[in-house]
């Protein structure tokens, strides 16, 4: 790790008065400060904002603004959070260790990078890291990459729960820089990677992200499953997050799916959205849907078999949700 200046801002304004070029913000640090240790992240100067006042979970109406240095643990055990949002609420549970929860932030998962074995090797190319300098999973170890979205130059995957279910909900990420105040949709947030895999967002450089604003709760039932390796700590091979509403005529009124572990962002289905709104809640229409959606994959020999399993995993969910 070599060394870096150090400073704690007071408030978001002078968070942003003190970013210039090889600037990085600190919140938990659970990614970032691993990154560091490997070499792949050399920041010159790290402003930490973990202390600025962005830490409250507040009712505002019918919607709820979670502060972006809100802690993991305490987003997914706030009494809002498992009432209105319990897929969200989940989610957060399912995406790292206790120990993990406790330190990191909201904005830190959000904008954690991706764990592709090339990305962290600073030994080897990889285009995130050094653009134009090739991308060694596409022929070599891809067994857990994407299978959507993907281009010539990238296959990395998004690693955030919280992203997922956040997607689902159409969560709004709001962000405040040199260029003033805005506000970003969720999903929105993140970019797929195109000819620029080094930028996974729409972020500006300066941008911090001060809060997530969540919409009233969506109607129908909700859910996040998550396939993973083992039961303990491990990254999604396939997620998705689901809100499934049924009429009493037994037709779908609303739907929304979000597939994590298969995207260099959280990917909202919107082709089996269309397909099922309208239609039967019926297992057979569900694999339709699911079929539609996974059409547009591009998997490697290696990690073909998300395909099915991303199928699989979206007809299982909504086959729970329907009433």
């Amino acid at each position: 790790m070599r060394p870096f200046e150090y400073a704690r801002a007071g408030s978001t304004t002078e968070a942003v008065r003190q970013f210039a070029p090889g600037t990085m913000y600190l919140g938990g640090g659970t990614n970032l400060v691993d990154l560091m240790r490997l070499g792949v992240a050399e920041p010159e100067r790290l402003v930490d904002v973990s202390r600025l006042p962005l830490d409250a979970v507040e009712e505002q109406g019918e919607r709820v603004r979670v502060g972006a240095t809100v802690r993991n643990t305490d987003l997914a055990a706030h009494p809002l959070i498992r009432a209105r949002y319990p897929m969200l609420a989940r989610a957060v549970l399912t995406g790292a260790s206790g120990q993990v929860r406790n330190v990191a932030t909201v904005a830190g998962n959000l904008l954690q990078r991706t764990r592709c074995t090339y990305f962290q090797d600073v030994t080897r190319p990889c285009n995130k890291r050094r653009p134009g300098s090739g991308c060694p999973a596409i022929a070599g170890d891809h067994g857990n990459l994407a299978v959507l979205g993907t281009s010539d130059a990238c296959v990395a995957t998004h690693p955030s729960d919280m992203a997922v279910a956040l997607a689902a909900l159409d969560a709004q990420v709001h962000v405040t820089g040199p260029g003033g105040d805005r506000i970003i949709p969720m999903p929105g947030l993140h970019r797929l990677p195109g000819e620029e895999p080094e930028r996974d967002t729409v972020l500006a450089p300066g941008d911090l992200i001060t809060a997530v604003e969540l919409p009233p709760p969506p109607p129908g039932a909700s859910l996040y499953r998550k396939v993973r390796e083992r039961a303990s700590f491990a990254f999604a091979l396939v997620s998705i997050a689901a809100v499934l509403d049924v009429g009493r005529d037994g037709t779908v009124t609303s739907c929304r799916i979000a597939l994590g572990g298969v995207a260099h962002a959280p990917w909202r289905a919107e082709r089996a959205e269309r397909a099922l709104i309208g239609g039967p809640a019926t297992g057979e229409a569900f694999l339709q849907a699911a079929e539609a959606e996974l059409e547009q994959a591009r998997p490697l020999p290696r990690n073909a078999y998300k395909v099915p399993l991303a199928r699989n995993l979206i007809v299982a969910t909504l086959e729970e949700l329907a009433p």
